[in-house]
């Protein structure tokens, strides 16, 4: 595959402490999109640097609308969708020149390494994702509080991995974890039980979801034995899944409290989920990882 025909995408709010690291790796492209949701630190600065970067704003909806934006300024029939916090192997570059991009080829999927300031960790849940693909074949959708890539999907493996590492201050992850919560908490109470995987049937339960998590984070995948960095995404992921156990909890207790005279009053004044604020961050960083 032809560098030219592919264009990294890259969606941006206030990812200064992380696109500097990604947009190094991507030297090989002739151009790189970054698609911002109105930064205020100094994430357009960093970019200007970089002579084959794009700057672009738009105000954020969803991550659907916003990827499927972005994507579509790209004028190569490939793209290679990336968050500010992706770092590409030094073996990428060389990988794509072996990859085919003819008809029957439609995408390639990437495995990650989780990275905690740095520190890789040996597993996490981070699950692997379809970053390289045709724009013309593919398309997002949202899928709780993330984005899906559908079409006809692709299947092809990556033998390069991409290391997940955000630098942002802890209170940034914080604040995202709360309107993440909700959303897939609505998206848990909104679909049928019977299509779900196992993992949201435990949530679904509610109060296994989060002990469960720490145990398999921690002696399953082995986090506890990368030290610190191992603990602390562990104890990230309990609390993520605690946030989303707590909106399902809550709408529950909710519906439990109604009475049948209030039921309409209820429903029309009060949502099931709490609201969630404007959906500052740009990224899915998925209570699922």
């Amino acid at each position: 595959m032809n560098p030219s025909t592919v264009t990294p995408v890259i969606l941006t709010l206030n990812e200064s402490p992380n696109i500097g690291r990604c947009l190094s790796r991507l030297h090989w492209a002739p151009e790189v999109i970054v698609l911002d949701s109105g930064s205020s630190d100094a994430t357009q600065r960093i970019c200007s640097k970089y002579d084959n970067v794009r700057f672009e704003q738009r105000d954020f909806d969803s991550h659907s609308s916003q990827w499927n934006h972005a994507v579509g300024l790209a004028k190569t029939p490939w793209v290679l969708a990336l968050d500010a916090d992706y770092m590409l192997s030094n073996g990428f570059r060389d990988e794509l020149d072996s990859l085919s991009d003819s008809a029957d080829a439609i995408g390639y999927t990437s495995r990650f390494r989780y990275c905690v300031n740095g520190k890789a960790l040996r597993s996490s849940l981070y699950p692997a994702k379809t970053v390289l693909f045709r724009k013309d074949l593919c398309h997002y959708i949202q899928d709780g509080h993330t984005q899906l890539l559908t079409g006809d999907t692709p299947s092809s493996l990556l033998k390069s991995v991409i290391d997940h590492d955000d630098r942002k201050p802890l209170s940034f992850w914080l604040r995202a974890q709360q309107r993440y919560a909700v959303l897939e908490g609505r998206k848990l109470l909104e679909s049928d039980r019977s299509k779900l995987g196992l993992p949201d049937r435990i949530r679904s339960l509610i109060w296994p979801a989060a002990p469960v998590v720490l145990i398999y984070t921690l002696l399953v995948r082995g986090t506890l034995f990368d030290g610190w960095p191992g603990i602390f995404y562990a104890f990230q992921r309990t609390y993520a899944e605690l946030l989303v156990s707590l909106e399902l909890l809550d709408a529950k207790l909710r519906q439990f409290s109604s009475g049948p005279n209030d039921h309409e009053t209820h429903s029309e004044h009060t949502p099931p989920l709490s609201q969630p604020s404007r959906m500052a961050d740009r990224r899915g960083n998925s209570v699922r990882h």
